[in-house]
């Protein structure tokens, strides 16, 4: 019974902390964006707002519970004050730049605030600095280290499950100012942490956490932290399932990374300062791999001289139905040669009742696939072809990076028009 009622007040904490529904408003926003570009770039929706901010709030909840339970046996040695500031922290970051969010770079920013105060004893005598002197002194780096570790390995578990469904087909400008196919993936999980922390009198634990300190002759309580994690990726040359795998297998490596030197800053603690600063760095650097890997590749999802580049297909349509799959080139319909989506059309036109398409998959075979036709049929195929000169809108070839407020203001951010197509 002492254990419901410390998970009922926290669950209170959580249901009162602004920063949650911040996070759950961040999410809603994203995928209102995501079916903007969607209408304007192709006129269809390929993806539900309420659905998918629904299935977000479910799967943070369930990685919140399973971040909760592994912190529970590794132990949380965390100050209200400790966590207060590392709101203030992630707060002031989304101002900067909206990916500053991940708690990665507030307890990089932590870590480096108490070297700073172990350089400069002198800080820690100015008047009026009580409260910042106990978040950031008596802050216990090696259990936010081990938080971050473990949030991001979960995070890449995510990625790897749900990554490839939250993509997003976009027109991008190639860097010779030619129009290519791409994707946008991204996915924001808001996730409610349940924290045992030390709890002078508070309750006694049958485990000793490995965390533990003197707190286990203290007493635990649980604390409520809301936390956001989550990613967001353009691909020009990769594949959605393929590119989504190279993410989660780069966050199992950096998790892994900030869970290994969580556990030796824990026995040397002049280990804090590195451990902050690489944090911030090899979180920085998964995405610079990600920019680089992208440059070095030539675009996937360009029309190829005999056939046509399909760039994703529409749910539960006849093309979906035939098995073709985005990177898939269509070489013949209905044993017409196809080169321009004009001679699609005329070749579509050819059997009102019957489409039988010759296509040549990634590995470089042919395949054939066919599927009656009928009426109420969804845009024929339900194909999504790459982007020819007729293409109206498109997305700058330079991936800005909003801030919060511009992520509010933006409906479609950076969405241009087509000069070569005509005026609407």
């Amino acid at each position: 019974m002492d254990w419901l009622k410390q998970l009922a007040e926290a669950l209170l904490q959580l249901l009162l902390n602004p920063l949650y529904y911040i996070g759950l408003l961040l999410i809603l926003l994203q995928y209102r964006r995501q079916m903007a570009l969607e209408r304007k770039l192709f006129h269809v929706k390929l993806h539900g707002m309420l659905g998918e901010t629904w299935r977000a709030v479910l799967s943070g909840w369930l990685a919140g519970i399973a971040a909760s339970l592994v912190m529970a046996v590794i132990g949380a040695r965390l100050q209200p004050e400790t966590v207060l500031l590392l709101w203030g922290i992630t707060a002031v970051l989304m101002l900067v730049r909206a990916r500053l969010a991940c708690l990665a770079y507030a307890v990089g920013a932590l870590g480096l605030l108490q070297g700073l105060y172990e350089l400069i004893p002198s800080l820690r005598d100015i008047n009026g600095m009580g409260w910042l002197k106990t978040a950031v002194v008596e802050a216990d780096m090696p259990s936010l280290f081990a938080l971050v570790a473990v949030l991001h390995l979960l995070e890449g578990m995510l990625v790897r499950w749900q990554g490839q469904r939250l993509s997003s087909p976009l027109f991008f400008e190639g860097k010779r100012g030619k129009l290519i196919g791409g994707y946008h993936l991204h996915g924001f999980w808001p996730v409610p942490l349940f924290l045992l922390i030390p709890a002078p009198g508070g309750l006694t634990l049958p485990w000793t956490p490995f965390f533990y300190g003197d707190a286990a002759a203290a007493g635990w309580t649980l604390m409520a932290m809301p936390a956001l994690i989550g990613f967001t990726e353009r691909t020009v040359a990769f594949l959605p399932k393929h590119k989504t795998e190279r993410t989660s297998g780069r966050l199992y490596i950096y998790g892994t990374i900030i869970l290994l030197l969580a556990v030796a800053s824990e026995y040397v603690p002049l280990l804090v300062p590195v451990a902050a600063i690489l944090g911030i760095v090899l979180h920085e650097a998964l995405i610079w791999v990600s920019r680089r890997e992208e440059s070095n590749h030539r675009p996937l999802f360009v029309h190829e001289r005999n056939g046509l580049k399909i760039l994703a297909v529409l749910p539960n349509s006849p093309a979906a139905v035939m098995g073709l799959e985005p990177g898939e080139t269509i070489y013949k319909v209905n044993g017409e040669k196809v080169q321009t989506k004009e001679q699609l059309h005329q070749a579509m036109r050819l059997s009102s009742a019957f489409c039988r398409l010759e296509v040549v998959n990634g590995a470089g075979q042919n395949k054939f696939v066919s599927r009656a036709l009928y009426a109420g049929d969804h845009h024929q195929l339900g194909l999504i072809l790459c982007p020819d000169s007729d293409a109206r809108y498109y997305v700058g070839e330079k991936q800005r990076e909003l801030t919060v407020a511009a992520f509010f203001l933006s409906r479609w951010k950076g969405l241009r028009k087509n000069d070569q197509t005509e005026s609407m």
